[in-house]
């Protein structure tokens, strides 16, 4: 059996989507939002618009989505690849601890603790 290690990957293009629609301030978005409910600082807009979220609350990206008129696909393009491969072989163990003749003979010494005087 192979396992495929996948990693996903996505591109935030607000600020193309704002371009697209001429809109080139992030303050006009402000107002736009506001109207459907979602009140957000100009700082916190500009921050949007200029980083990639690691994190985004439905309702702003469906706010998004309806003041530019496109879907979540559009905003948020996703891709996913194969990044690896591992074979699974039954009985699959790690790999067995060594053994005393593996470690030069070296053998850990057992603590001996005495009453102190």
């Amino acid at each position: 059996m192979t396992r495929q290690k996948r990693k996903v990957s996505y591109e935030w293009r607000l600020r193309e989507v704002m371009a697209e629609n001429r809109m080139y301030a992030t303050t006009e978005l402000v107002p736009l939002l506001a109207e459907r409910g979602i009140t957000l600082s100009a700082s916190q807009v500009h921050r949007l618009v200029t980083s990639t979220p690691e994190r985004l609350s439905l309702p702003i990206l469906a706010a998004l989505c309806d003041i530019f008129a496109v879907d979540a696909a559009e905003l948020i393009p996703t891709d996913a690849v194969n990044v690896g491969v591992r074979k699974a072989v039954a009985g699959d163990r790690p790999a067995p601890r060594p053994r005393a003749a593996d470690t030069g003979g070296l053998r850990p010494v057992r603590a001996r603790i005495t009453p102190g005087e």
